[in-house]
């Protein structure tokens, strides 16, 4: 697929078939998120892939929050086969930038005009998105609920260390209907583009 075909064809999908994704196409999607930029090229994301019915499974039930079961948003998502979670790494950050070539001795987190870690995984992941789509693959990028967080961390024995940025939804498109937010329309150029002065 051309690029301009994969990004325009790119949409978040929340409707999956059950049907396994080939662990090739898995790994391709990883191996395309690692080639993201990243500040220093610290590389502080990491990734907990969840490939198993009873991983998905465990997933769902720590990340629901009680008495929501499955609702109208998730009963789609909750068929994809694998799930993606995306995690940023404060203190990769603070240590590549407190080394020799960098030089941030004191690992003052104010000189940081932004949080990289975030922005960094965030980008690893439009990868992850961009290549499902290439792929002829649905995803979602979606959030842990904040209240869930503590649970989701146990289930997984993820460290304290390890920011979970969302998850990524992935496998085979099902039939779905489009969101009711994309009746907003798409932001033109001429509204976002401010060119030589606000």
């Amino acid at each position: 697929m051309e690029f301009q075909d994969v990004v325009r064809r790119r949409r978040m999908v929340r409707n999956f078939d059950p049907r396994p994704v080939d662990p090739a196409v898995v790994t391709r999607v990883l191996g395309n998120a690692i080639r993201a930029p990243s500040a220093g090229f610290t590389q502080g994301w990491s990734f907990l892939l969840l490939d198993t019915p009873e991983d998905v499974a465990r997933f769902w039930e720590a990340a629901t929050p009680p008495g929501r079961g499955v609702d109208t948003w998730s009963r789609g998502l909750r068929r994809a086969p694998v799930l993606i979670v995306p995690m940023s790494c404060k203190r990769a950050y603070l240590d590549r930038y407190a080394e020799p070539d960098k030089g941030w001795t004191d690992r003052d987190e104010s000189r940081w005009p932004v949080p990289y870690w975030h922005i960094d995984t965030g980008m690893a992941t439009l990868l992850m998105l961009l290549t499902a789509t290439d792929e002829g693959l649905g995803a979602c990028f979606f959030g842990i609920p904040p209240e869930r967080l503590e649970t989701f961390r146990a289930a997984f024995g993820v460290p304290e260390d390890q920011t979970p940025i969302g998850v990524v939804a992935l496998g085979h498109r099902a039939p779905d209907r489009p969101s009711p937010s994309l009746r907003r329309g798409r932001r033109g150029l001429d509204e976002v583009v401010h060119r030589g002065r606000w």
